[in-house]
């Protein structure tokens, strides 16, 4: 497994091609589907569908475009499967996004739903709900030179007193129009794979800088929804209760935890928030405001972290 790949379960073994006996074996189990994620208007993400087999021996994640992973009980085998027009890149793509997520939930590690970049040699993260401006950001951060730990999952560990945010995969994926207001054209970054409209931003230390270490957490910024008013961008603290409540929407495939997990992790976030300044932050509608946004951040960073 690529150096870059550390953060993630190392001993994972990633299978394609024909179904291997334990797939076969598995998917022969009875099934109860756990999760149904149908496709909505406003989004492009194809419909998912996660099946549990006998006493949770194997999982059988299925997407509407044709591409399918089987994932054993341990997390430690994951088999997968595409469809033409797809191609392997699709499924790498899948595999480092929502499957690597499932995998680490399933090994009861508490992931945000969020990006995070160093600023201060500390960890800073960006989690709100989808198409909130997290991955933009980043990618703006990064542009300017703050190297970037991880893009929409940040799996989290409890060091002593610290926690400490995990680092991910050097690439930032983004929308076409994102590209557009950091670049000036949506065609200046390659696309994610030949069918799929994403482009991503090469954390290789040429445009941007990867963070291929873990480092302790020291911020996180909720995004709220976009604002036209004069004030905005603008940034706001929140209480312990209020970041608590924010951040148990906020972390990554929650819907798949069980009433014990689910309080586990709700004492997880409970030491995060004592822990971690959690602020609200409230972008502009115009994407000319980016610099501002990115200004406010760094100069509000280096104040809670204590540097200037």
């Amino acid at each position: 497994m690529p150096a870059a790949l550390k953060a993630f379960p190392e001993d994972v073994l990633l299978e394609s091609g024909v179904e291997p006996d334990w797939v076969r074996f598995g998917l022969g189990l009875p099934g109860r589907i756990l999760s149904h994620l149908p496709e909505s208007a406003d989004a492009v993400d194809p419909s998912f569908v996660l099946t549990e087999h006998g006493n949770a021996e194997c999982f059988h994640l299925s997407y509407s475009d044709g591409t399918r992973f089987v994932v054993d009980g341990a997390a430690r085998r994951v088999w997968g499967t595409y469809q033409a027009p797809l191609t392997a890149d699709d499924l790498a793509t899948y595999f480092l996004g929502p499957v690597m997520g499932f995998l680490l939930r399933k090994r009861h590690v508490t992931s945000l739903h969020a990006s995070c970049v160093e600023i201060c040699g500390q960890g800073v993260a960006f989690s709100g709900d989808a198409g909130f401006g997290k991955s933009t950001t980043a990618a703006a951060l990064a542009l300017r030179g703050y190297p970037v730990l991880s893009e929409d999952i940040v799996p989290l560990k409890l060091q002593e007193e610290d926690i400490r945010a995990v680092p991910g995969y050097p690439r930032i994926c983004l929308w076409p129009d994102s590209v557009a207001n950091l670049l000036g054209s949506a065609q200046a970054l390659p696309q994610l794979t030949a069918v799929w409209e994403k482009r991503y931003l090469a954390l290789d230390g040429n445009r941007a800088k990867f963070s291929g270490e873990e480092i302790r957490l020291g911020a996180i910024y909720i995004f709220g929804h976009r604002s036209g008013e004069g004030n905005a961008p603008v940034v706001q603290p929140m209480s312990a209760r209020e970041a608590l409540l924010d951040l148990v929407k906020n972390t990554y495939m929650n819907w798949l935890l069980d009433r014990e997990q689910r309080a586990l992790e709700f004492d997880f976030l409970s030491r995060l928030v004592v822990r971690v300044p959690v602020r609200r932050i409230t972008p502009h509608t115009d994407p000319k405001k980016i610099p501002e946004l990115c200004n406010l951040i760094v100069s509000d960073a280096q104040t809670l972290l204590g540097k200037k």
